[in-house]
């Protein structure tokens, strides 16, 4: 998997000539906070549809339930309550994979073998994924960027410690194996994610990257597009919960 050092757009493809639009939304984590400018332009339903969820106040006190170190960093499909509680699906959406996965975007989390399953469920690219997931499985849907210092909060983050593959605070690997009580002070709990700008003209300064991948003709042999990312399943946490 190919690195890139800090989160600029950069050499992973072609930087888009047209215009580009974009509202902004903040995503309030126990972290720290993370701004996000949505390319409404390059992915008009993924982006409607992401604000959808986030209308409905859907991602209010879900959490973070998988981080892979240097990879991604993903959330949107669970609320903490107690324990695990799955946020209702609103149905999913076609799949829109201009963009590329560089380094410090966001992007919608689908069913492996299914291109146009992504419904809630996101992650954020840590690093430079375009390698794999620009064509995987269609090519994972790119529809924002992270803006100002949010990538920092999504490296530290990422950098946390996981029990089944949830980043924890305050929750040793220890605790973990031995199913030590867990709650909501240990998950990185996304608060709200709030729109703190509808310009159309929010993003004008951005250069999103290209997905060029996605319309090359895939060798003999080469199952790069099979969507084996099972990790990308909407799958719950197996941490054993026990309520507060």
């Amino acid at each position: 998997m190919n690195k890139l050092i800090g989160f600029g757009l950069v050499a992973a493809g072609l930087t888009l000539a047209q215009p580009v639009h974009a509202t902004i939304v903040e995503m309030q984590t126990s972290q720290g906070s993370i701004q996000i400018n949505l390319f409404d332009q390059h992915a008009p339903k993924t982006v409607a549809n992401f604000l959808g969820y986030v209308e409905r106040g859907d991602y209010q006190f879900s959490y973070l339930h998988r981080s892979e170190q240097d990879f991604i960093v993903q959330g949107g499909g669970f609320i903490y309550d107690g324990g695990a509680v799955a946020i209702e699906s609103q149905g999913t959406v076609d799949n829109e994979p201009v963009l590329s996965n560089v380094a410090g975007t966001i992007a919608m989390a689908k069913r492996s073998g299914n291109a146009n399953s992504a419904s809630s469920q996101w992650f954020f690219n840590v690093a430079d994924n375009s390698s794999n997931l620009d064509l995987q499985n269609g090519g994972f849907t790119v529809f924002g960027q992270v803006i100002g210092e949010g990538m920092e909060v999504v490296k530290a983050i990422n950098a946390l410690p996981t029990c089944s593959s949830a980043p924890v605070v305050d929750y040793s690997t220890d605790e973990c194996q031995q199913g030590a009580e867990l709650t909501a002070n240990n998950l990185v709990i996304v608060n709200d994610v709030i729109v703190i700008d509808d310009d159309p003209n929010s993003a004008a300064n951005l250069t999103p990257v290209e997905n060029t991948l996605i319309d090359e003709p895939v060798e003999p042999g080469d199952d790069s597009s099979s969507g084996a990312f099972w990790w990308l399943l909407p799958l719950c946490l197996l941490i054993r919960w026990r309520r507060a």
